[in-house]
């Protein structure tokens, strides 16, 4: 996490009691109509994985839909690094790896395009926020079942006290900016 990450503190839409009482929603979307908050997001992303990409430590970024999009699409532009795309069930039209994973109430499933990855790929793994690490942690099965590994994780908004870091253990999880608590 950066040091002055001050831009993006303002920056975020805190939505109380959404989408249910007793959640404070951070809400990214204003990062997108804030350009010099989008533009710090990347910057710091290019400053944190460009020196691995250079020693082809990450040879691909992953967006995880859909937001995680916005952020990993600039980035891979920038590194000049091919996007993969985590799309949930049903969205890709080709053959693919597919996922489920546990949510809060029911169960979800993800998938990527096996044409998509390679074997022996390390990925970077981009989300707009980590909070239980659930959905980044499939994505990870996902990526091992198409012989390639997920090497760093990162984020706009991390929420540490509901435990990612355990979830996501060993790789390492970087975020912006964290928030605790309401």
């Amino acid at each position: 996490m950066t040091k002055d990450n001050s831009i993006l503190d303002k920056a975020i839409r805190r939505v109380p009691d959404f989408p249910k009482p007793g959640i404070l929603f951070y809400d990214i979307t204003s990062i997108f109509t804030n350009p010099p908050a989008f533009q710090y997001c990347i910057e710091e992303f290019v400053k944190l994985y460009r020196p691995m990409a250079e020693k082809g430590e990450i040879t691909a970024i992953a967006g995880a839909e859909s937001r995680g999009f916005l952020f990993a699409a600039p980035l891979a532009e920038k590194l000049n690094l091919p996007l993969i795309l985590v799309r949930k069930k049903g969205k890709l039209p080709g053959e693919v790896y597919r996922q489920s994973y546990d949510l809060e109430y029911g169960s979800a499933e993800i998938e990527i395009h096996k044409a998509d990855v390679k074997v022996g790929e390390k990925v970077l793994l981009i989300d707009d926020l980590i909070a239980t690490g659930g959905t980044l942690n499939a994505s990870r099965k996902l990526f091992a079942m198409a012989g390639a590994e997920i090497v760093a994780i990162a984020g706009v908004i991390g929420l540490p006290e509901l435990n990612f870091e355990k979830v996501l253990a060993p790789t390492p999880v970087t975020t912006l900016i964290n928030f605790q608590g309401k």
